[in-house]
């Protein structure tokens, strides 16, 4: 999977590589999904919710710019096979999930893999962490029409945010706090599931 799908279409960062030979996508489907884990496609993981393709996962990873110092804010945390891809290289991850039963799933999941650096909350991730608290790097997995603020607004000096954007037609996008300033770059067209909650559209 790493070697065909994410390494022959450029991704170099071996910190991502590492993590991605080391989490076990399998464990984080179930049932006949299982036989299918590792291929170049999401996977439904019930909720009308679904896991990227192993691709995605890795070309957002490497986006981040991601650190051994880092912590790290995750919106939409889902079956947490991103998360987990997250927590092998940041000091910290803090996930939200929308969907109760989804975000249960993952918490005893990564609980039982022996994640210790994982904070987890159930609740609307557009609105932010729900403490007053600035993040190295922001992963958002499911698309708004637009960027919460909330967002932008916890992100640290010289910190990353990355974000599908739009609905029908998406682009992921990536932001980087500048001194006071922020900066946009669009990378790739991408494909999510849209964000709910209030502050979705």
């Amino acid at each position: 999977m790493v070697k065909e799908q994410i390494v022959a279409r450029g991704i170099r960062d071996e910190k991502v590589l590492k993590a991605m030979r080391k989490v076990d996508r399998r464990r984080f489907v179930s049932g006949r999904e299982g036989e299918r884990a590792y291929g170049d496609h999401p996977i439904c993981i019930g909720n009308g919710q679904t896991i990227s393709q192993p691709y995605v996962v890795a070309f957002m990873t490497s986006a981040l710019e991601l650190s051994t110092e880092d912590r790290v804010l995750e919106i939409g945390t889902g079956c947490g096979y991103q998360t987990a891809v997250l927590a092998e290289i940041a000091s910290e991850v803090s996930t939200i999930e929308i969907v109760e039963e989804l975000g249960l799933r993952a918490r005893r999941q990564l609980n039982q893999m022996g994640y210790t650096n994982v904070e987890f909350n159930i609740g609307d991730g557009g609105k932010g962490w729900p403490e007053a608290r600035l993040f190295d790097k922001i992963m958002v997995t499911a698309a708004p029409v637009e960027v919460p603020d909330a967002l932008l607004e916890q992100l640290n000096t010289d910190g990353i945010l990355i974000i599908p954007v739009g609905g029908a037609d998406q682009n992921l996008l990536r932001f980087r706090r500048v001194g006071e300033g922020i900066e946009r770059e669009q990378l790739l067209q991408v494909r999510f599931v849209p964000m709910t909650g209030c502050v979705a559209s």
